[in-house]
């Protein structure tokens, strides 16, 4: 059997409902027939495969059993937040209280307990619900260990602390399959990434948010993860890396196709702006053709959604001063429909080349 991840499983099991739905139609409509051997046959097999499902990666069974698992993560989430703000606040509500020695003391041992704790209900939780409370119940203490021993040690802020966090962050994140904390670990090393291209562009380190092109080869990096380590033993880890590498490459060009000052770029501000509005566009429409390519719909929603706001942008740029304000939404509307259009002649295209693969 090929290697699952509760994805798979889930849309396993899904597809099973949908399949027993359609054949009792097509009983019904006398189109096929299956004997009492056949269908005992069947059912045994789809129950042994749900309850393999179900052990191993606590999948919902029913659309009932749906909703409650999300009304889980959200309870799941809210409470791993208000249990990592309660750390934060106890920690500094008692911390004058003790000495110097006694502070490291707990500070370690609030990290290490944390990380054996998570590790040992990771073990017993099949549904990872409180794994991932755990999970990042431990990350905070870690960055409050790292933050507190600074200021204890009265060692200088450096975005060398950005690393062990990430570290830290993806450690816990593959253990307990959390992609709340692989997106923290994704973003921590988004900035120590861009605050050390910052630093070898002659920028202090807590400036690197001030040149916006320092981000751009941390977004190539974290895009290209999924492709040379593939992920395909933990849900949604390859779509997490895809979307917060394009957030990275796309949100910089943005700023920077609207304030050309703050490129590294020798040019006057309206040619760089020009021109990071025109790369804006040639990129989106590379990442929608890529995600089209690779069924990629998280890569497609992100391209098309920065193209829209590209030409939103530009359009406004243009006209939003010159133009009456109906004829200028007018133009809009248009301009949305044209999309549509495109977008539909694509879908089009794709289903006739699905066709013909066949």
């Amino acid at each position: 059997m090929p290697t699952l991840n509760r994805s798979d499983a889930q849309q396993r099991a899904d597809d099973i409902g949908v399949f027993n739905r359609e054949l009792t139609r097509l009983e019904t409509e006398q189109v096929v027939q299956l004997s009492e051997a056949q269908r005992s046959h069947l059912h045994s097999h789809q129950q042994a495969l749900l309850a393999q499902y179900r052990a191993a990666f606590d999948i919902d069974h029913n659309s009932q059993a749906r909703q409650l698992s999300l009304g889980m993560r959200i309870a799941s989430f809210l409470g791993a937040l208000a249990l990592a703000a309660s750390v934060f606040f106890l920690f500094y509500q008692f911390w004058g209280l003790f000495g110097e020695v006694a502070q490291v003391a707990i500070l370690l041992g609030a990290s290490l307990l944390s990380f054996g704790l998570t590790l040992a209900v990771q073990r017993h939780d099949s549904s990872g619900y409180f794994s991932k409370l755990a999970a990042l119940v431990a990350f905070a203490c870690f960055v409050l260990n790292i933050g507190m021993l600074g200021q204890i040690f009265n060692i200088t802020p450096s975005d060398k602390a950005l690393l062990p966090w990430a570290a830290y962050a993806l450690l816990l994140a593959y253990a307990c399959e959390a992609r709340l904390l692989l997106a923290a670990g994704i973003l921590c090393l988004l900035a120590f990434i861009a605050a050390r291209v910052g630093t070898w562009g002659g920028t202090y380190w807590l400036g690197f948010g001030e040149r916006p092109e320092n981000f751009l080869p941390a977004a190539l990096l974290i895009f290209a993860v999924p492709l040379l380590i593939p992920q395909r033993r933990f849900d949604g880890f390859a779509m997490t890396y895809r979307v917060f590498g394009l957030l990275a490459l796309f949100l910089p060009m943005l700023v920077l196709a609207n304030w050309g000052d703050g490129s590294y770029l020798d040019y006057p501000a309206s040619r760089i702006e020009a021109s990071y509005q025109l790369l804006g566009f040639l990129v989106a429409a590379a990442v929608i053709w890529l995600g089209v390519r690779r069924d990629w719909s998280d890569v497609v929603n992100t391209g098309l959604t920065f193209f829209v706001i590209f030409l939103y942008t530009k359009l406004f740029d243009w006209w939003w001063e010159s133009m009456p304000k109906y004829l200028f939404f007018l133009v809009l509307g248009l301009s949305a429909v044209l999309i549509l259009l495109i977008l539909r002649h694509l879908r089009s295209a794709n289903g006739l080349l699905g066709r013909t693969a066949q």
